[in-house]
């Protein structure tokens, strides 16, 4: 029987009029005046594709470059999520199967950067397992994230005063606004759990007179910090410590953020997780947790997928009513939220860019893979975000004092 070319099966299964794809026997199908098109390079990709569950197949060829994308990446990755799908399904797998290169119809080892639940060790959000995890992430290259952040280093999402802001004015503009969230004011005491570089602690210094310490898990972030932290002349005042901030063991803070960090925490540990914060303040002491969330309740968490096998393993993502509630429940009160959504969908466009501008050097620095993996990954959560797959919540809540006060003021004075 002659089997139907590849790239004609796989554009009925993913088939978009903005797509084309092309297959290894030089077959394609689909529009040529595409914006994007996708060459698909050998049986291999097919063997990621058929083999494996959800996106994680067409991932898993993409970053061994045995699927390529001419053209922009985040217009393929549109196409194809069409109404907010990209999985292969199970109908198209059976035609697969049926109708594609035999030598496809195999399990094939995925690419040397995936790191799979055996590759970690210890229990789930344990500090043994939490500490690799992070440095998995985060602990790749300084350099490589200086291409992609740019000079405010910060790898969390911005927030956009306008359209027109670049992304350091919109990562300055989230840094003041956590701070008049928090009531900053000279002489007060900040704990920034998961600091990431160090941006909000120097932020909060230099800007609000207050003395602040973060703590990372990774070792690197740590080490540019510190330097950082000279260079700008806030030695005495601003302190990043490489430490777990369960083993923070001093209280009394004026003021929590925590801006990127719950998404590694995990469901069963958010309630000890609040509760150690809400020890760690003041009363009248505020807490802005700044994570990411799903759009509902009702969504279970997912792993096994692209991105927690290549960018944040062990990540669980709650929605904001899960949020509020686990704070709630250790002793906060709620006093303001606002979602944005849009912002990070702004920001990760903007770190797209830094990575396309820095391509060549990125290369050099983590390799081709490695490099391929945030590619794909910025792209596909910028798509996230605006269509609505996942969003990004600020939530502030206070430890309330003797008597019932809060000590924050009638109506909100922080701006937008």
């Amino acid at each position: 029987m002659q089997r139907t070319p590849t790239a004609k099966v796989l554009y009925t299964t993913l088939g978009h009029p903005q797509l084309q794809i092309k297959d290894y026997d030089d077959v394609s199908a689909g529009s040529p005046d595409a914006k994007a098109t996708i060459t698909v390079r050998s049986p291999k990709a097919l063997s990621y594709m058929i083999t494996a569950p959800s996106t994680l197949g067409l991932a898993r060829a993409y970053v061994s470059e045995q699927l390529d994308v001419e053209g922009d990446l985040y217009e393929a990755l549109s196409a194809i999520w069409n109404d907010g799908d990209a999985d292969v399904r199970f109908g198209a797998r059976v035609q697969a199967l049926l109708n594609l290169d035999p030598k496809a119809l195999r399990w094939v080892a995925p690419p040397s950067v995936e790191i799979g639940p055996r590759g970690l060790m210890g229990l789930r959000h344990s500090k043994r397992r939490d500490a690799q995890v992070i440095s998995h992430h985060y602990d790749i290259s300084n350099k490589f994230y200086e291409y992609i952040l740019g000079p405010s280093m910060t790898y969390t999402c911005a927030c956009y005063p306008d359209e027109t802001s670049t992304l350091e004015e919109a990562q300055a503009h989230k840094y003041d606004l956590v701070c008049r969230k928090l009531g900053l004011k000279p002489g007060m005491r900040l704990l920034d759990v998961g600091c990431g570089w160090g941006g909000m602690v120097r932020h909060a210094a230099k800007h609000y007179g207050v003395t602040a310490l973060g703590v990372t898990l990774s070792q690197r972030q740590a080490e540019w910090a510190a330097k950082a932290i000279a260079a700008d002349g806030l030695e005495g005042v601003a302190e990043v410590k490489y430490m777990d901030y369960r083993d923070v063991d001093d209280s009394g803070y004026d003021a929590i953020s925590s801006i990127g960090l719950t998404e590694h925490i995990g469901m069963k540990e958010l309630p000890n997780y609040f509760a150690s914060l809400y020890a760690k303040l003041r009363p009248e002491g505020r807490l802005l947790n700044h994570c990411i969330t799903r759009p509902t309740t009702t969504e279970g968490v997912k792993s096994e997928g692209f991105i927690d096998r290549y960018v944040f393993p062990d990540g669980e993502l709650e929605a904001v009513g899960v949020i509020t509630g686990v704070m709630q429940d250790a002793g906060f009160e709620i006093r303001h939220e606002e979602n944005l959504r849009e912002h990070y969908a702004m920001t990760l466009a903007a770190w797209g860019r830094n990575l396309e501008d820095n391509w060549d050097a990125a290369v050099a620095e983590v390799g081709l893979e490695r490099a391929r993996v945030w590619r794909l990954y910025m792209a596909g959560s910028r798509l996230g975000f605006e269509r609505r797959g996942i969003e990004l919540h600020q939530v502030l809540g206070v430890r309330v004092g003797n008597g019932g006060k809060a000590g924050v003021p009638l109506r909100p004075d922080w701006g937008v």
